[in-house]
């Protein structure tokens, strides 16, 4: 059982996770990409190492881990640059206004 859960939740959890892995859209190969993607988004190691452990089982290459992995970081990448924008739009800090570098 998980910590934290009653044994209702847990049953319910079970439930939802399931239907996340059989479901009616994508396919194995592209669910297994698409939980591995997630895990690595949201930092949890338990849950890469299970897709991984599933993308090797799969066949899946050595070469789709890394384009998942790639598109993890720039995705995370793009997601702090926006949001570095934000927070020179919403206190209206204009960056043309710091110095240059030397030697520029």
């Amino acid at each position: 059982m998980l910590a934290g859960l009653t044994k209702r939740q847990e049953k319910l959890y079970a439930e939802f996770y399931n239907s996340t892995r059989d479901n009616e859209h994508l396919s194995h190969r592209e669910a297994l990409l698409v939980g591995l993607a997630a895990a690595m988004a949201v930092n949890c190691i338990p849950c890469q190492r299970f897709y991984l452990l599933e993308c090797s089982k799969a066949a899946i290459s050595k070469g789709d881990v890394c384009e998942v992995l790639a598109k993890v970081m720039a995705v995370s990448a793009g997601q702090k640059r926006l949001q570095f924008q934000e927070v020179l739009d919403r206190f209206e800090i204009d960056l043309s206004l710091f110095p240059s570098p030397a030697g520029s």
